[in-house]
């Protein structure tokens, strides 16, 4: 079985059955609800314990089971997205990508935000004109290592006083 079979059977359950996201996550249990649905969706790994759990709840066979354990490959879409909810985040990097860049390397030096030491929080934010989404994002700094690095060079990126 293919993990995009495998993604498309829980979403099918998922559909027959009514369940939330919410609902799922508080049945596996151990991680954000970020992280449940991203392994279920193909894109994260869970643990062998939260994998047991799926597939008690999905009555999966074992092979699939041991599936929602394996690292999968990352990547769900083609470039540039088609969905439209999907493209504003690119969308967002178009615009904001070399602003948050500067402004990031400004504060902490040569290197990236991790996209694997990583939290993602979403709400929903009552306003009269509209709902909002609030959505935060926080990523390990990781700077560059200057390989080769002797006397007083410095050996990382950081944002040197």
């Amino acid at each position: 079985m293919l993990r995009t079979d495998l993604t498309e059977k829980l979403l099918d359950i998922k559909r027959e059955n009514g369940w939330t996201w919410k609902h799922i996550t508080s049945e596996i249990g151990g991680h954000s609800p970020v992280l449940i649905t991203a392994a279920l969706l193909g894109q994260m790994k869970l643990t062998k314990p939260q994998a047991a759990a799926a597939a008690k709840l999905f009555e999966l066979s074992t092979a699939e089971e041991r599936l929602l354990n394996e690292t999968p490959y990352r990547g769900s879409f083609p470039m540039p997205p088609t969905d439209p909810l999907i493209y504003r985040f690119y969308e967002l990097v178009l615009v904001y990508g070399t602003t948050w860049k500067e402004l990031i390397q400004e504060e902490f030096g040569d290197g990236i935000m991790s996209a694997i030491d990583f939290d993602f929080q979403m709400e929903r934010q009552p306003d009269p004109k509209g709902d909002r989404v609030k959505i935060t994002l926080s990523g390990k700094f990781l700077p560059y290592k200057y390989y080769g690095a002797t006397g007083n060079q410095p050996l990382y990126g950081y944002r040197e006083d």
